[in-house]
C-alpha cells in the first residue's frame, strides 16, 4: 500500500477533505485531545403535579419525551434572555 502524499498547506488539506478524500492517514491522532465543552449535568426539579400534567398533555400531542421538551423550552428561553441582555 502506498502512503498518500502529505498536504503541504492547510488549504490543500481542506480541499482534499472537502472533495471527500479519506484524510485519516494524514492526521496524527497520537496528540489528539477530546474536549467535552457541553458536558451534561444532572439537575433535579420539584414542580407541581398539575404543571407536569400540562407538560405531558403538550408532549403527547407533539410526540416527544417530557425531558426533551423541557430541554428545548429551557434552551429557547436562555437564548432569548441572552439576546435581550447582550451576553
Amino acid at each position: 500500500m502506498t502512503r498518500k502524499r502529505l498536504a503541504e498547506t492547510t488549504n490543500e488539506f481542506d480541499k482534499r477533505f472537502d472533495a471527500g478524500e479519506d484524510v485519516s492517514d494524514l492526521i496524527d491522532l497520537s496528540k489528539a485531545k477530546i474536549t467535552r465543552s457541553n458536558r451534561k449535568v444532572r439537575i433535579t426539579l420539584d414542580i407541581a403535579e398539575s404543571l407536569v400534567q400540562d407538560i405531558d398533555t403538550i408532549r403527547e400531542k407533539i410526540g416527544v419525551d417530557r425531558g426533551a421538551l423541557i430541554k428545548v423550552w429551557l434552551h429557547e428561553k436562555v437564548m432569548k434572555e441572552k439576546m435581550t441582555s447582550g451576553t
